[in-house]
């Protein structure tokens, strides 16, 4: 990939992912964290709602076969253990429900957002 392509997939990625968490906040969500990132993996956005943590993953695709599909099982590890060291971080989450959530952009249609999307 080019430099110039990288560029606009990251601003791309960066304004879905800033829709994504606008979408969260109008559902009852309050944004934790963006952009979480540690050296085993990164989780584009953390939500909570009431007893719930959300982990949610943001894809910006051309179809919604293709933002799902680009989450497969190798990012979803990724996620799972930066999850884990968020948790580490703070305690006082400790005894909340966890869910693994994805928010598919796609050209045309309204976001997605499917809570749940996975389990570890």
């Amino acid at each position: 990939m080019t430099t110039d392509r990288r560029r606009r997939a990251n601003r791309r990625g960066r304004g879905a992912e800033t829709l994504a968490a606008g979408i969260l906040r109008l559902k009852g969500y309050r944004i934790l964290a963006r952009g979480f990132r540690v050296p085993t993996g990164e989780i584009d956005i953390v939500a909570a709602r009431g007893r719930t943590i959300a982990f949610v993953e943001v894809k910006a695709r051309e179809s919604r076969t293709a933002a799902l599909d680009a989450v497969g099982f190798q990012q979803r590890g990724r996620i799972v253990r930066a999850a884990e060291h968020f948790l580490s971080q703070h305690a006082g989450l400790r005894g909340h429900d966890l869910r693994f959530d994805v928010i598919a952009i796609v050209p045309g249609r309204l976001p997605e957002h499917i809570a749940d999307a996975w389990r570890p």
